[in-house]
């Protein structure tokens, strides 16, 4: 489940690609994010790198410049490629810089990993990376990146999308939660809750972008979900209902269900439903229970159904998430595809 690194006897190396009118910040968080992801006797992860089209001083769009070391030639060695957005250069009209996304493309067809930061997007787009792809940017770019590249399938409610391979993340401090994503994805959410730990931000976010999109003051401004949702996080091992989430913040039903959505991007039951895989991932990676038991904690009541929604949120069973994560034996295989009544591999 982790991702391998190229050079087995190296740490994972990370190649950051920067270009004149580079954002600070982006640059700036993802050496953050992965320098702070350190192995169980405090060894760092990741090395990572920052490269150019050629070795020197580099203009940002702030009153300062910063220096590559390395040139378009270190991305033949990473494991992950990651472009930030570069203010005067993203979405020009002849698009951005050819050289950058020939040498982006290349190492994508070479095996490396590759993902974006805000409209980092629209190279990964001119190198033909997002065709026929789900992705993300900067929900003010979404619409031009859409228009541009009609082959791709843009979403602008999340704060990132991960295609395997190719991952992209919106506008600029989601890139923090993508390089978390990606330490969770290659060393498991203990790793990457000591890492955001390190850098003081929350290890995951909940919702998407949509919050963030600007909307008309509704007439109940001072109202929010956010009691609900940190009373929630205390119940999870219980079904919790919409009617009672409403009463905790004192609405309706239904201005509670709209209000919740403008918060957080999602509706109340994917967003529990997100809550609870989150739990169960912790308790798989931190824990020797029983997955019923790890179910029923989680408030998914059986094995069955955590299976079917921890392998539809992740991708994989909650064994193998164990066994790559904890090192356990997965659980005995019983036949039977997912939600078949009584025949699971948990």
């Amino acid at each position: 489940m982790a991702n391998q690194c190229k050079n087995r006897a190296m740490t994972h190396r990370v190649a950051v690609v920067i270009r004149d009118g580079v954002l600070p910040m982006e640059l700036g968080l993802v050496h953050q994010v992965f320098e702070a992801a350190r192995d169980a006797s405090g060894q760092p992860l990741y090395t990572v790198l920052t490269a150019a089209v050629a070795p020197g001083p580099v203009r940002t769009s702030a009153d300062f410049t910063v220096f590559a070391p390395h040139g378009l030639d270190a991305l033949a060695d990473a494991d992950t490629v990651v472009v930030p957005a570069a203010k005067d250069d993203d979405e020009r009209p002849d698009g951005p810089d050819p050289v950058v996304t020939a040498a982006v493309r290349k190492a994508a067809d070479d095996g490396t990993r590759v993902a974006s930061v805000c409209t980092g997007a629209f190279v990964l787009a001119a190198a033909g990376l997002l065709d026929g792809r789900r992705a993300t940017t900067h929900w003010h770019s979404g619409d031009l990146l859409r228009a541009r590249h009609p082959g791709v399938d843009v979403d602008h409610g999340v704060l990132y999308v991960d295609e395997d391979t190719v991952l992209t993340s919106a506008g600029e401090a989601a890139g923090i939660d993508l390089c978390l994503h990606l330490v969770r994805r290659d060393h498991g959410a203990a790793v990457a809750n000591d890492a955001a730990r390190r850098i003081v931000v929350a290890p995951h976010r909940a919702g998407g972008q949509a919050q963030f999109v600007v909307r008309p003051v509704p007439d109940e401004a001072d109202a929010s979900t956010a009691a609900a949702r940190a009373w929630a996080l205390t119940e999870l091992d219980r079904p919790i209902g919409l009617r009672e989430l409403a009463a905790r913040s004192a609405m309706s039903v239904r201005t509670f269900t709209r209000r919740f959505r403008e918060e957080t991007g999602l509706s109340a039951g994917e967003w529990l439903t997100r809550q609870r895989v989150e739990r169960a991932r912790h308790l798989l990676e931190s824990t020797a229970l029983p997955v019923d038991q790890i179910a029923r904690a989680s408030g998914f009541g059986t094995a069955v159904s955590l299976r079917n929604h921890f392998h539809a949120a992740l991708g994989v069973t909650p064994s193998a998430y164990r066994s790559a994560f904890r090192g356990a034996p997965a659980e005995k295989e019983v036949d039977g595809p997912p939600g078949a009544g009584g025949s699971y591999r948990t």
